[in-house]
């Protein structure tokens, strides 16, 4: 029976899968982030940690490197051919053989496809729309943060949400529903003076809690309908749409087209005033119908139905 393993490496933590052909997945191994954009060591300390993560799931599965048909891995931070190139190069020097690397949105969009070919749309620690079409063509757009116009990403959300409530209170330019629901859940905002305060407990939270807070205080206010909240959801999902739309008009999808929504921001919130913006300005940019799918399964299982799609269909030896 052949073993193929899929990792998903992303900023925070690394997935490492070991399935079978059946689609079983049989053990599961997670390390610390591999992107090495976040790394002191750069390309070399991603490269040992998803190394490290490889032998410990197998020593846990009482495996070698032999024993695998084949490795897929999905790594966030692989935008550009040299990072490729250079992430395949120190995992081959160490021994490995028989894989290949993608960007981690492209194995979102097989994860939540129904169809195998689709848009995926990530937005959680950071933005980026990748597309996978019906002749297995890869577009990978955004990912680049001001450079590519990225919005709607935790820190994205979590500044501006500040923002606004800053203009409420500091500047006393537009009154929020937001600046309310900050003195509401902070002890410490017990007036609209002492906002500048948030800051600096965020300064002592190693937990994210506060950016969290904010990017929920900030979906509140949107469903009560708050004026600048709602202004803001309508620039994530126009800019949601104008990725979208760019992928239908460049590539093949069958109707209706499918759109993975992933990452914390669109699964764990899943705001439906936001989803329903963003769909309806995306089949309005692009005149398609357009199936929007939650990524319902864990990122790392597109990567072992990609390897079969593969390997079945002969195009792995």
């Amino acid at each position: 029976m052949p073993y193929f393993i899929g990792v998903d490496g992303g900023g925070t933590k690394t997935a490492f899968a070991l399935f079978n052909e059946r689609e079983e997945l049989l053990f599961l191994h997670h390390g610390p982030g591999s992107n090495h954009e976040n790394l002191g060591g750069s390309f070399e300390e991603a490269a040992q940690i998803i190394w490290t993560g490889l032998r410990e799931l197998l020593s846990s599965a009482k495996l070698s490197l032999d024993d695998i048909a084949f490795t897929l891995m999905g790594l966030a931070g692989i935008d550009h051919p040299f990072q490729h190139e250079m992430m395949m190069d120190l995992l081959k020097s160490r021994g490995l053989a028989r894989f290949e690397i993608v960007n981690d949105g492209f194995i979102v969009v097989k994860a939540g496809s129904k169809t195998g070919a689709a848009i995926g749309y990530n937005c959680g620690t950071g933005t980026c729309c990748n597309a996978i079409d019906r002749t297995g063509k890869r577009v990978q757009l955004g990912g680049l943060g001001d450079f590519s116009g990225d919005v709607g990403n935790g820190e994205w959300i979590a500044a501006n949400t500040f923002k606004i409530a800053y203009d409420d209170c500091v500047l006393r330019l537009e009154s929020s529903k937001i600046s309310e629901l900050i003195m509401e859940a902070f002890d410490a905002i017990a007036e609209p003076s002492d906002l500048p305060k948030l800051l600096a407990l965020a300064e002592d939270d190693a937990t994210g809690a506060i950016p969290r807070a904010l990017i929920q205080l900030f979906f509140k206010a949107v469903d009560m309908g708050d004026p600048p909240a709602l202004r803001l959801v309508e620039r994530m999902a126009e800019r949601g749409a104008q990725l979208i739309a760019a992928h239908l008009a460049a590539l093949d999808f069958s109707d209706p087209a499918e759109v993975v929504l992933s990452g914390s921001i669109h699964t764990k919130l899943q705001n439906e005033t936001y989803h329903t913006l963003m769909r309806q300005k995306a089949e309005a940019l692009s005149g398609r119908e357009l199936r929007f799918l939650l990524l319902q399964e864990p990122p790392v299982t597109g990567c072992v139905r990609w390897i079969l799609q593969d390997y079945n269909n002969g195009r792995i030896a």
